[in-house]
């Protein structure tokens, strides 16, 4: 495969570019590109990006000290599947810090903000059913709602922790289950249209139980999910 646009400078230092590629690989396997259980092969990555192996295989180092890939033998590297433990533990901090973030936005949140929440809400819901990219447009109109929350919460610590864990696991299988599960993509629904209701109304109490609910409830689904995937995703 030749050198795709997102090829690197070839004038980039040492670590900033081996830095770089584990940045290119870590948005592949966010968004999907690269599956989990999916062969992490350096010649071919080296070819993608345009540069030596040397940097991919330091890059993919990175990755596995991040718990991002493991190395399974007979088979090299791969993307790792988190096992649904961890998920659950995730999700049960994020739980905390998005009921946080809520609580804090009810007392800053304007119409405009409001608006956008109903929007983003209705429009997840409208494109998981669309067919074609649904995944990936889902997966943006729901980082719009929770980002949203967070930006009108006004504390760039809480920010940064919630990104955090965002990016602990692939993010387009939380975008799956709502395109391919009708009775999660409905509770996901109700859920945030309720979290809003609670914004909306000044309920600071409401928006934080509203908002831990549902971020429990969809960690639990992300955990089921990798349950049921870890069961298949070697054999064969």
């Amino acid at each position: 495969m030749p050198a795709t646009d997102e090829s690197l400078a070839p004038t980039a230092s040492g670590h900033a570019l081996v830095d770089e590629i584990a940045g290119k690989i870590r948005g592949r396997i966010m968004n999907g590109d690269i599956p989990i259980g999916a062969q992490l092969r350096q010649a071919e990555l080296a070819n993608d990006f345009g540069v030596s192996r040397t940097p991919v295989r330091e890059a993919l180092r990175q990755l596995q000290t991040g718990g991002l890939i493991e190395v399974v033998p007979n088979r090299g590297a791969v993307v790792r599947v988190p096992a649904p433990w961890e998920v659950r533990e995730a999700y049960e901090v994020r739980a905390e810090l998005e009921s946080l973030a809520a609580a804090r936005a009810v007392s800053r949140i304007s119409q405009a903000d409001l608006d956008s929440l109903r929007t983003a809400n209705q429009e997840m819901y409208d494109r998981s059913l669309s067919g074609q990219d649904a995944g990936k447009s889902s997966r943006q109109e729901n980082d719009i709602f929770h980002t949203t929350i967070t930006r009108v919460a006004a504390n760039t610590r809480l920010a940064r922790s919630i990104e955090e864990i965002n990016e602990t696991f692939p993010r387009n299988v939380s975008a799956q289950l709502l395109v391919n599960d009708e009775r999660h993509r409905e509770e996901n629904y109700l859920e945030h249209s309720r979290i809003v209701d609670a914004l909306a109304s000044g309920d600071i109490e409401a928006a934080r139980e509203e908002m831990r609910a549902h971020v429990i409830s969809a960690g639990e689904q992300l955990a089921r999910w990798y349950e049921r995937r870890s069961s298949t995703v070697f054999t064969g």
